[in-house]
């Protein structure tokens, strides 16, 4: 006997969704493209918000679509990730721009690669190992807004062991070395450079920090960082030249934020699923790496006591993949490209200064303890390559 589906009353809701949400109709025809059927009969839907603490300037909202449907044999349970993404104008981070600054910092931060890269043959141009979850709905509006709506994408939730970063990093090392991937490395056709970093970023919002005689005086920083102001205050006077640097340093197909988080581990335990990839564009080869080794130490999953390992297991894994697309660059430059990227991006702004007065004392040491771990990592290969 044919197992039948009675909706519960009330749960055809999708309220939260508000003007990211869409007809029955078009949710039907939706479903009926994720499932590869000719016509669906929506059930029942609702929508909730993702469970995720992690700010972005450039995602809106995060939701997903669940329900049953019909598609002739019976009731199946289907379900969506809906992604809005956004010029980060509409970020509430932008409201402390100061205002003499809101038009140019509106143009600093390229958003539209994931709208345009959901639109593509990326799928297809990836290497083996790596895949993207498929766009069934991609509404790209006209207040510099869209909303993505992809297939849940099943994956390996469990914490990432050491084989995982070094297969990660060979197959970041292919993604950046790819040939096919290279055509669609500059898609965001709106312009990005180190400078707008430098003059944004670091300069509002982490100098005044190595300035600031309060922030070294907490504890955590005077225990941790006491000994690092010199070397900070160092790299800062020379940042130009670091800047200039980068922008001549060989550039590669990038993800961008390549840490664990956007890196979903297939359930075979081969590859990985690629997502979040706001800050896709060409950067200094090596430039992934940043992230996959330091991003799980940014959000408190992981402590830094074998960074150094780490990434010397990683380095080589990322070469071995640009050898294997037949980009191969020479170990130095590879090094260096790592280390210059690692001292702009997470070493320069080490200090969790929004995390020191959190009521957790305790845990604010141990944070910044790690934190400091990773600028030190960072000063010693800027060094080594300098």
């Amino acid at each position: 006997m044919k197992a039948t589906f009675t909706p519960t009353p009330g749960i055809d809701r999708r309220e939260v969704l508000g003007a990211d949400d869409v007809t029955d109709a078009e949710l039907e025809a939706m479903v009926a493209d994720l499932w590869g059927e000719p016509a669906v009969r929506l059930l029942a839907s609702t929508a909730e918000r993702v469970a995720y603490d992690v700010p972005s300037m450039l995602t809106g909202a995060r939701t997903w679509v669940r329900g049953h449907a019909d598609p002739g044999t019976g009731a199946r349970p289907f379900e969506f990730f809906v992604k809005r993404v956004q010029h980060w104008r509409h970020s509430p981070m932008f409201a402390f721009v100061p205002p003499e600054l809101a038009a140019w910092a509106a143009t600093t931060v390229p958003w539209r690669s994931e709208v345009l890269l959901y639109g593509s043959d990326l799928a297809a141009r990836l290497p083996d190992g790596l895949t993207m979850p498929r766009a069934l709905r991609v509404e790209d509006r006209p207040d510099d807004t869209a909303v993505l709506w992809l297939e849940s994408v099943e994956h390996d939730p469990a914490p990432w062991v050491a084989d995982d970063d070094a297969r990660a990093a060979y197959l970041l090392g292919r993604l950046s070395g790819s040939p096919r991937v290279a055509g669609l490395a500059d898609i965001d056709p709106q312009p990005w450079h180190i400078s707008y970093f430098v003059e944004g970023r670091l300069a509002h919002t982490v100098f005044p920090v190595l300035a600031d005689d309060a922030v070294w005086a907490h504890p955590a920083v005077a225990e941790h960082f006491g000994d690092l102001r010199p070397d900070l205050r160092a790299v800062a006077a020379r940042l130009d030249r670091l800047a200039q640097e980068y922008a001549a340093l060989p550039h590669r197909a990038s993800h961008g934020d390549a840490c664990p988080n956007n890196l979903m581990r297939h359930l075979d335990g081969t590859g990985y699923t690629l997502i979040d990839y706001g800050f896709w564009r060409p950067q200094p080869v090596g430039f992934d790496l940043s992230q996959l080794l330091v991003g799980e130490i940014q959000v408190r999953r992981l402590d830094a006591d074998d960074l150094p390992e780490r990434a010397a297991t990683c380095l080589e894994a990322y070469a071995e993949g640009l050898a294997a697309e037949g980009s191969a660059v020479e170990p130095d430059v590879l090094r260096r490209c790592h280390a210059v990227s690692l001292m702009l991006f997470n070493g320069l702004p080490s200090i969790p200064v929004e995390a020191l007065g959190e009521d957790d004392q305790e845990a604010v040491a141990h944070h910044v303890a790690q934190r400091a771990q990773v600028a030190r990592y960072a000063f010693d290969v800027l060094a080594a390559t300098d």
